[in-house]
């Protein structure tokens, strides 16, 4: 057994109950260690004898699905610690604006390399009512086999990496709701760090999130200066619901939106970097073109907001220019 990554498209009813809970039922017969992370996961165990639930490990959904860099070193951390692993995953449908879903869906592009070492079976299900026409072909395009009350079939939709694989010149437009901060990447590490880290609380970052800010753009300002121009700019700034860092390099060098989404890149300096980096942040969009790259981090702010922001509101992330 190799990773399979298998997707379902269902409506919710008997249906969807009986092939999900053969796949789960599978799963505990092969002795393997078995996951389900559902919206509904009581309706799916309901059907299985006591002695099969207690094999079936429920992880809560969001929980699994709570950033795509996340999610991928949950699913690897799982690899390692069971010989084989069988898990039932609805991923999330309701994530937020194009970029928020752009990433999940390449996230999902990329699980076929990122895990294709693992013993893993991946069985994504989908609530096709809930999905736009977009989000349904992303789902198409996103996994080589398809399932339903027949079984697996393979997929003449999957398009794999190609679909997503594009870099944008520029990110997603966001509104800007107080002063942008601005450093410039130096030799100086340790300083850049102390500069990051009291901008952090100026920005009202809570002191667990500064503390990831800090280490990711110490990681991307070190593969500016090794990797990169050895040149470039930090800014920081509060959106609406989320902080923004831009990270700014020069040279236009790093041309993959989908670097750090592979843990074999670990074995490399830079790929290391980003891959602690997406884990770090909740989502991460590599930008650019020959006249430099750009990594922007959003760290989203999931309490509630009693103003509406105040200053410089404007839009931030149309240009690259430093």
């Amino acid at each position: 057994m190799t990773f399979e990554h298998q997707g379902l498209l269902f409506r919710r009813g008997r249906r969807f109950h009986e092939v999900t809970r053969k796949r789960l039922r599978s799963a505990v017969r092969e002795a393997g260690h078995t996951v389900l992370a559902v919206a509904d996961p009581a309706a799916l165990l309901n059907g299985l004898s006591p002695q099969e639930r207690g094999r079936v490990r429920v992880i809560d959904q969001g929980s699994l699905y709570d950033a795509p860099g996340r999610t991928l070193a949950a699913l690897h951390r799982m690899s390692l610690l069971h010989e084989t692993v069988s898990v039932v995953a609805e991923p999330p449908t309701d994530v937020g604006g194009v970029m928020e879903a752009r990433e999940w869906h390449r996230l999902e592009s990329v699980l076929d390399t990122a895990l294709a070492p693992t013993r893993m079976r991946l069985l994504c299900v989908h609530d096709e009512p809930r999905l736009t026409p977009d989000a349904r072909a992303a789902v198409l395009a996103t996994h080589p086999t398809l399932v339903d009350e027949h079984g697996p079939r393979p997929n003449p939709a999957y398009r794999g990496t190609a679909v997503f694989g594009d870099r944008p010149r520029t990110p997603e437009p966001l509104p800007v709701t107080g002063p942008v901060h601005r450093l410039e990447v130096h030799p100086s590490l340790p300083r850049l760090r102390l500069d990051v880290e009291a901008l952090g609380h100026a920005l009202g970052f809570p002191p667990d999130r500064t503390d990831g800010l800090v280490m990711a753009v110490n990681e991307l300002a070190a593969n500016v200066l090794e990797h990169g121009a050895g040149k470039g700019t930090v800014q920081v700034w509060r959106g609406p619901d989320r902080w923004v860092c831009d990270v700014f390099d020069e040279h236009g060098g790093l041309t993959d939106p989908l670097a750090g989404y592979r843990p074999a890149e670990g074995l490399r300096p830079r790929g290391y970097g980003l891959w602690i980096t997406r884990q770090i942040c909740e989502y991460m969009e590599i930008c650019g073109d020959e006249e430099g790259s750009l990594i922007r981090l959003h760290f989203m702010d999931r309490t509630p907001r009693s103003d509406s922001g105040d200053g410089d509101e404007g839009l931030c992330g149309v240009s690259l220019s430093p």
